[in-house]
């Protein structure tokens, strides 16, 4: 699995890990504070480490991790394991995040998401906020043996791979193809347009291309849609019809339907199989496939601003 290239066993991280309750099915670190970003915010050890924690039983988690960390909570503690629980099923792209936290000298921010639900999220893409994170590289600090997990993170980098293809020309360079890639979580979100650097996804890529090859080079030289020169580090691709038809039968469910929203006129009501073959034989396909991304995106990125609102006004 090509995200097993990536784990760490750096110490520091899972120093941190050790102040939080074990049962996790998975544990990962991401953004600037664990890999170097180009531009003017790039100091590794000033910026705030960023962590995922995904747990089979949130109730359960919660509990335990409120014993031991009661003062990361805003103020729904006072409400207990269950209503924190809901609120992180029910809000905010399915995750609940205790920001600026102070833990064994560094500023850190952790969410916390069901199994259940990243799955759910890396197969279909309900709102791709953690499936967008675990599309670029991450530090993968703990792993357990959950095969319908594993599966489902794979499946996530392959889709991105398929749609990052749609939306490129016949051939292209590795740059271009992560610079697509990593650009998916960010369609849409109005962080870009306001408040985020909007060279941000190239100061994502350009430092880290050795680790995005790392994360997508077998799926890469698997695909039999795809010549791959890696000593060039270009790449080609099928744009006929008949193979972006392909491409476009195995994107994400979620992705597909916006896709059929956005060419189904009304009163057609086509079925997403019909409007897909259409769109494969269209010219501007690219560009739907990328509108299909951008509405999926945007609405979950309002939610959880409105949450991130709420959170950054916690009491203790």
């Amino acid at each position: 699995m090509a995200l097993q290239a990536l784990q760490s066993s750096g110490v520091a991280l899972r120093k941190i890990l050790s102040h939080f309750p074990e049962e996790l099915s998975l544990a990962f670190a991401y953004g600037s504070g664990v890999y170097r970003q180009a531009g003017p915010s790039s100091n590794q050890k000033a910026a705030m480490l960023d962590f995922v924690f995904t747990v089979d039983n949130p109730v359960a988690w919660h509990s335990k991790n409120l014993k031991k960390n009661w003062n990361h909570y805003s103020f729904l503690k006072v409400f207990g394991p269950k209503i924190i629980t809901s609120v992180q099923n029910n809000y905010g792209a399915g995750v609940y995040y205790n920001p600026l936290i102070t833990c064994d000298g560094r500023l850190i921010k952790y969410g916390v998401i069901s199994t259940s639900v990243l799955i759910e999220d890396l197969l279909d893409w309900n709102n791709l906020y953690v499936a967008g994170r675990l599309q670029k590289p991450v530090k993968i600090i703990a792993m357990n043996e959950n095969v319908a997990l594993r599966s489902a993170l794979d499946k996530n980098l392959r889709s991105a791979v398929t749609t990052a293809f749609l939306m490129l020309p016949e051939s292209f360079s590795e740059e271009d193809l992560f610079l697509e890639i990593a650009g998916l979580s960010y369609s849409g979100d109005f962080r870009m347009v306001v408040g985020e650097d909007k060279a941000k996804v190239l100061h994502i890529v350009k430092p880290n291309m050795a680790h995005f090859r790392e994360l997508y080079g077998s799926i890469l030289q698997e695909n039999p849609q795809v010549v791959y020169k890696i000593q060039q580090g270009r790449l080609e691709i099928d744009k006929s019809p008949e193979g972006q038809f392909t491409q476009l039968m195995t994107l994400p469910k979620s992705l597909q339907r916006q896709i059929n929203h956005i060419m189904d006129p009304p009163g057609k009501n086509r079925d997403v199989e019909e409007t897909l073959l259409k769109v494969a034989h269209d010219p501007d396909c690219g560009e739907v496939v990328r509108l299909g991304i951008k509405k999926s995106v945007i609405y979950s990125s309002l939610k959880l601003h409105k949450m991130w609102k709420g959170w950054l006004r916690k009491t203790s």
